[in-house]
């Protein structure tokens, strides 16, 4: 058992924990993941590694309420345990080499680009962060980004934060400007990264993407989070759960990608709909 040491609220619907895993804590890295299990009853659910205290053994996620599950660990509170908590799984995002980077963070994404960010400015690196939401009433971790920036630059939709936009427009400013980038890292839905590597592309600027499909055991039996890339003109299949979770993003197929991931959405919309009816009635 797993117990949920802190628990805050980021915004309306994002819930952030501090979980007791010293074992986790001790080997996690940016861009690895966990899978958890609320109950003993409860679907195996992914979740990235959103920072480690080690030295409490405290392995930190944080989680956007849109299922049955989250819906469920949104109501678990400090003291309360997890039936099962494990990991760290995939691999982590490779930082070594690299001096002057792009962090793209879209939504609850941000999530993941957080500590993404935070390890590339611990070794020295130049970091740009831009991050997107659709209006200010999302914004989440702006203080956190803007304390591993060298630039940082916030964008909504609607123009209600920040710069008016999605997350492309100031990437391609400054791609057209000259400035040149190591690495271009996105995370966020699909559509945001996809969109970010045919920004990139004309540029010819590396661009790794984080790739969060649908995941059941996170060792590579299943085979749910299949994900097709074109490489050197033959399409091949990888695992994000054992690949992954990060790919040349100039390899992806997105348009597979986002088809696969609307698969369960009505299944997912339902079971949410149970869930909290459920609380209501409790």
């Amino acid at each position: 058992m797993y117990k949920i040491v802190t628990k805050k609220f980021l915004n309306s619907t994002v819930v952030q924990m501090e979980i007791e895993a010293p074992l986790v804590a001790k080997k996690a890295k940016p861009g690895q993941f966990i899978i958890l299990r609320v109950d003993e009853r409860g679907e195996r659910i992914p979740l990235t590694v959103a920072g480690v205290n080690e030295k409490e053994g405290l392995v930190k996620i944080i989680f956007q309420v849109v299922g049955a599950t989250t819906e469920v660990l949104k109501h678990k509170n400090e003291g309360d345990f997890l039936q099962d908590f494990v990991g760290p799984l995939g691999v982590a995002t490779h930082t070594e080499g690299k001096k002057k980077v792009c962090v793209i963070g879209g939504g609850v994404g941000c999530a993941i680009a957080m500590p993404v960010a935070e390890e590339f400015h611990k070794i020295g690196a130049e970091v740009t962060s831009i991050i997107g939401f659709r209006n200010k009433d999302l914004v989440i971790l702006e203080d956190e980004f803007k304390g591993f920036s060298d630039e940082f630059i916030m964008m909504t939709d609607d123009g209600s934060y920040g710069r008016e936009g999605n997350v492309t427009i100031p990437l391609k400013e400054m791609l057209e400007k000259g400035v040149k980038f190591d690495e271009i890292i996105a995370i966020g839905p699909l559509i945001m990264m996809k969109f970010v590597v045919l920004t990139a592309k004309p540029f010819n600027v590396p661009v790794t993407v984080s790739m969060n499909p649908i995941m059941i055991d996170g060792t590579g039996m299943c085979g749910c989070c299949r994900l097709t890339l074109n490489r050197n003109g033959e399409r091949i299949t990888k695992f994000a759960c054992v690949d992954g979770p990060d790919f040349n993003g100039y390899e992806v197929d997105f348009d597979e990608a986002m088809s696969r991931g609307r698969s369960y959405i009505e299944f997912e919309r339902h079971a949410h709909e149970e869930a909290c009816n459920l609380f209501k009635k409790a």
